[in-house]
């Protein structure tokens, strides 16, 4: 256990989080989300998990140490419901709020159809595995910076 740190944040996240960079992606996947297949594709290279959280106390725990960029509109994505591009589910409204909470501001998660969703999560620095079982409980974060103190 360290001070400051959320507890829901294990050491293998921790690790990749800390070692991605600027503009680097990071998928927060549920479990129904080929995870294993289209982690060894990333980055990373491996899966890493957060087993018994929802997409959005994952998120929460992710973004207490993770900057989103702010020089971009794609800082943050949610996979398209199919044959509805348009429609929020809960879980994506809850991760939202989350956001919401991290930024200070609401800053509105784009919408990424479901295959273009896998095509970047192959692409992306790592993916975590959430015990998410609502279906598109899967997001992107795209890494930001944190400024040099003044």
């Amino acid at each position: 256990m360290l001070k400051g740190i959320d507890p829901r944040l294990n050491a293998d996240v921790l690790r990749a989080l800390r070692a991605m960079g600027h503009g680097d992606v990071l998928i927060i996947a549920d479990t129904n989300f080929p995870a294993d297949s289209v982690a060894r594709d990333t980055a990373l290279g491996e899966l890493l998990r957060m087993d018994n959280l929802t997409a959005a106390e994952a998120a929460e725990a992710v973004l207490s140490v993770l900057p989103l960029d702010t020089f971009v509109d794609d800082f943050a994505g949610r996979m398209e419901v199919v044959d509805a591009p348009d429609e929020v589910p809960p879980v994506q409204k809850e991760v939202q709020a989350v956001i919401d909470s991290s930024e200070g501001r609401h800053r509105a998660l784009v919408s990424v159809e479901r295959f273009a969703f896998y095509d970047l999560a192959r692409e992306s620095y790592a993916v975590i595995q959430t015990g998410e079982r609502r279906f598109y409980g899967c997001f992107m974060f795209r890494k930001g910076v944190i400024p040099p103190d003044a």
